[in-house]
């Protein structure tokens, strides 16, 4: 009895199938050692003279060998075209809706993933052994981690801002004891333009690992400024003169629950009564409107005459004459209870 008959037709099927995978490697490997023996054996004979073999070697190796690589590069080519194409489509409809930073980041992350495959899958069409090349990049990659740890750790700092994205481009942030406005975000650093247009550049591990101050995450925030009156200044009167200062203001106020503006009694100081002046204001006009609060609640205060006392210590000093007699009391008691203890 014939042997195919006795297998059933998906099992012939699947045999031939791998009978065939195993042919095709079985003839990439046998065409790679054929190129390398025969070019071995070319170098071998033009050292000694011999160049007839060079003629056979150009026409039955080489031009193989140069019409697969040709072909590989132009596949490469067009997986590089595609992986850019997809690379725009996939980023910017990230950068619109979500960041741009994190639509830039995964259009690269496409970018690499799509040549990688393409360049992997020439590179086994062409008979490459991938198998000790992918031990081979595992070692390096090995090394090349012990060795760039802190450059890894900014890296993995770097893609979870990018996730998380505690701050944005265009944020004003307080990290790692520097404030400054966002510039850009990228996988190993944070560059921040300081007030006073210093350009700073961050590792991100040290951002990561400390904490951030978003200052202009809120569309609002609150201004306060404390000052402290005299103690003799009535309170209802000092209150009303604050009031004034926020009512010239109203205009800048955000108004709502939570928000509008509010004069505190702080406490009692040492020198003068504290008072504390609160309004909420658009974060863009912070800082100017902090300003004007301040010229106004000095205006008011200096129009109710109300005054701003100075810090003062009061400090009590006996006379010489008092000491020296205190002195001498003290010193003469011992002696005589001396004296008296003699007479007994």
């Amino acid at each position: 009895m014939n042997s195919s008959e006795i297998l059933p037709t998906d099992a012939g099927t699947a045999l031939d199938a791998s009978t065939t995978s195993s042919l095709t490697n079985t003839s990439q490997s046998q065409d790679v050692t054929g190129i390398a023996d025969a070019t071995s054996s070319l170098i071998s004979n033009m050292a000694e003279g011999d160049f007839t073999g060079l003629t056979d070697y150009a026409t039955v190796h080489l031009a193989p060998a140069l019409f697969s690589a040709a072909i590989g590069l132009f596949v490469i080519f067009i997986g590089y075209l595609v992986a850019k194409y997809l690379m725009r489509v996939i980023s910017q409809p990230v950068c619109r809706r979500v960041d741009e930073t994190l639509g830039k980041f995964v259009g690269k992350m496409v970018f690499y993933l799509i040549m990688f495959g393409v360049v992997g899958a020439v590179l086994s069409k062409l008979g490459a052994p991938l198998g000790g090349l992918a031990a081979m990049l595992a070692a390096a990659g090995f090394a090349v981690g012990l060795a760039f740890q802190g450059t890894l750790s900014n890296f993995a700092a770097g893609v979870l801002m990018l996730v998380f994205r505690p701050f944005k481009v265009g944020d004003v942030v307080t990290t790692a004891s520097v404030t400054g406005k966002v510039d850009e975000i990228d996988l190993f650093t944070t560059t921040l333009d300081t007030p006073d247009n210093r350009r700073i550049i961050v590792p991100n591990s040290s951002i990561a690992g400390g904490t951030i101050e978003n200052i202009t995450h809120h569309a609002h925030r609150r201004i306060e400024v404390c000052v402290g009156v005299d103690y003799e200044a009535d309170l209802q009167a000092t209150r009303n003169a604050l009031q004034q200062a926020l009512d010239n203001l109203a205009a800048k106020t955000i108004p709502g629950e939570g928000r509008g503006s509010a004069v505190v009694l702080a406490g009692l100081g040492d020198s003068a009564v504290d008072w504390k002046v609160r309004m909420w204001v658009a974060a863009s006009d912070y800082w100017p409107v902090n300003e004007m609060l301040i010229g106004e609640v000095k205006t008011q205060l200096d129009t109710a005459e109300i005054s701003i006392p100075f810090p003062q210590m009061d400090v009590h000093v006996k006379s010489g004459s008092e000491g020296l007699a205190a002195g001498q009391s003290s010193r003469v008691r011992p002696a005589r209870r001396a004296a008296d203890r003699l007479a007994s």
